[in-house]
């Protein structure tokens, strides 16, 4: 099993020599995983990796080859004394879509009222049903059933996308910017977002121009041109996480044309919607916050921004405060949304969704209507329609 772990290393271009193979087998024999599959875990990433770039695609391999081991959880539950085993997955319970009309959503306030009460008065384990936290019911609080405003407890990923809160400490990748697939035209079709400028003297060489006139005279004649850069800025914000999983290729093939095509750019990530705080690295998105402010502060206006999202989310994770699944904002996502707007007056965004199905989810009209209805599909079309837009 080791010996195929190397390999699919090596196979996903992740540079792992022999010697680092050797060195992990010689800590795996000092027990210093300790038998711990969350141990194990760190410390082969720690003898095999050498460069944080790789963390993803490692992440990739390691999920493939021991996909067959239980790893150790730490969601939140534990810290709110939420016995693991109760929110554990039984039985997946599907409702028809009589019975899904019948549940009746019960609101904000109420819903948080609700859940303190049966913390207080929750004694034992629970499935199905419509009142407890458990799993496979239609109670508003728990996991692996149905209701159509809920707060998601223990559940591993999103199923119906209708959760308004959710708790569980979830952790993101950053994006790897050596993706190839697709690259190359993203990179054309963002080449309509460019202003030329003079950052220099006559330094640059013209290699072409070189070339034509040695071969034309026989020796070696050196010619020079104005440097040209791309003077345009950029700042691309990148939606991470949840449903965004599902459209990591599409995002990455963006980030790394974006990073290759521009001189002057930056990228933050975020979850849903943007909020008070962005992150620069998501294995420290907990530790290291980027204040909202401080972007709108830093950055001049005249920056083009790009959000890239599937804008699927709880519609009050865009209208209301509190609205965040991870964390309590003090002011909503539209507030923070139109702070940005105001100060980058040219900015779009790119739903990795096709457009035909941006009307079946309320987030999105909502989205699109605080972009003043500038959102454009993550395709080739769909950028160079957004580029057209950013130089206007």
């Amino acid at each position: 099993m080791f010996l195929t772990f190397f390999t699919e290393l090596r196979a996903a271009k992740v540079p792992v020599s022999l010697r680092e193979y050797l060195s992990l087998l010689e800590a795996l024999e000092a027990d210093l995983a300790d038998k711990k599959v969350e141990e194990f875990y760190y410390l082969s990433r720690t003898c095999l990796v050498k460069d944080e770039r790789h963390f993803d695609r490692f992440d990739q391999v390691f999920g493939q080859v021991f996909k067959g081991l239980e790893t150790l959880g730490q969601g939140m539950a534990e810290e709110v004394g939420i016995p693991e085993e109760w929110l554990r997955k039984l039985a997946e319970r599907y409702l028809s879509e009589e019975e899904k009309r019948q549940i009746e959503a019960m609101g904000w306030d109420k819903l948080w009222e609700t859940l303190q009460q049966r913390l207080r008065e929750q004694q034992e384990r629970h499935q199905g049903g419509n009142k407890w936290i458990g799993t496979a019911g239609t109670s508003p609080f728990g996991a692996y059933g149905y209701n159509p405003e809920g707060i998601r407890i223990g559940q591993k990923e999103n199923r119906s996308f209708r959760a308004m809160k959710v708790w569980d400490k979830r952790e993101f990748k950053d994006f790897d910017d050596s993706i190839e697939l697709g690259v190359r035209n993203m990179r054309l079709a963002l080449r309509r977002l460019r202003r030329f400028a003079r950052t220099g003297a006559l330094e640059e060489l013209d290699l072409d121009e070189t070339i034509h006139e040695s071969a034309h005279k026989g020796y070696l004649d050196v010619h020079l041109r104005p440097e040209r850069r791309n003077a345009v800025k950029v700042l691309l914000f990148l939606d991470v996480g949840g449903s965004m999983d599902w459209h990591v290729e599409k995002a990455e093939e963006l980030f790394s044309a974006a990073r290759l095509e521009f001189k002057h750019f930056e990228h933050f990530y975020f979850h849903n919607c943007i909020y008070e705080n962005v992150w620069k690295e998501n294995r420290r998105r907990f530790e290291e916050k980027i204040p909202t402010l401080d972007i709108i502060r830093t950055y001049p206006s005249d920056y083009r921004v790009v959000f890239v999202g599937d804008a699927s989310m709880s519609p009050y994770e865009i209208k209301m405060e509190g609205g965040s699944v991870e964390h309590w904002n003090e002011e909503s996502g539209q507030v923070w949304l139109g702070r940005l707007l105001h100060h980058f007056s040219r900015a779009i965004w790119l739903n990795p969704i096709r457009r035909q199905q941006w009307g079946y989810t309320q987030s999105t009209a909502l989205i699109r209507q605080i972009f003043s209805d500038r959102m454009y599909p993550l395709t080739i079309e769909g950028i160079d329609q957004a580029m057209r837009e950013l130089v206007r």
